[in-house]
């Protein structure tokens, strides 16, 4: 397998996300509950019982590249939310607890996802409110997406992705 730079890797991510993000909206989201007409915008992001979404060491990149065009005050929250999730819902780096749920940080009240343009995570672009359970994308559409990026990840660092809850793995950029 031929190693590729982070940056080719992200553009390669970017280029993924947005073929999984049109396939989901043209085959699937017709059918779910616009967001635009929600009664509790961002209830979905921020409830800590829902949220289990977990990333790869690329993903993260991708979102805290992201962060560079969000003002130092924005910047700021973020990173408290960041720190805030790890410690009230004992999140950590060893894999264990998959089962653990934390209201995502990057969701900004009266803004909406932090990161929806650019390095949203494959759950969530899949996620919507769907009345019909046939309607959802099949499982194996989320699984085929996150194995490409799996492989993304092995070709920049070298082995497989391991998958961590947002905030950890943004927390993990940092040291």
């Amino acid at each position: 397998m031929r190693l590729i730079s982070e940056k080719q890797a992200l553009e390669k991510l970017c280029r993924l996300k947005a073929g999984f993000a049109e396939r989901i909206s043209s085959d699937f989201e017709h059918r779910a509950k616009s967001c635009m007409t929600c009664e509790t915008p961002g209830a979905c992001c921020l409830d800590a019982h829902f949220v289990n979404v977990r990333i790869s060491r690329l993903e993260a990149v991708a979102i805290r590249n992201r962060f560079a065009d969000f003002p130092a005050e924005l910047r700021e929250r973020v990173r408290r939310r960041i720190d805030d999730a790890i410690e009230k819902y004992d999140l950590d780096e060893t894999g264990d607890g998959v089962e653990k749920t934390y209201a995502c940080p990057l969701f900004e009240k009266n803004i909406g996802c932090l990161v929806h343009s650019e390095g949203k995570p494959l759950p969530c672009i899949q996620h919507a409110c769907y009345e019909n359970e046939k309607d959802l994308p099949p499982d194996e559409l989320l699984a085929e997406q996150e194995g490409l990026v799996d492989q993304l990840n092995r070709r920049v660092y070298g082995n497989g992705a391991t998958l961590l809850p947002i905030p950890v793995a943004l927390a993990s950029l940092e040291k």
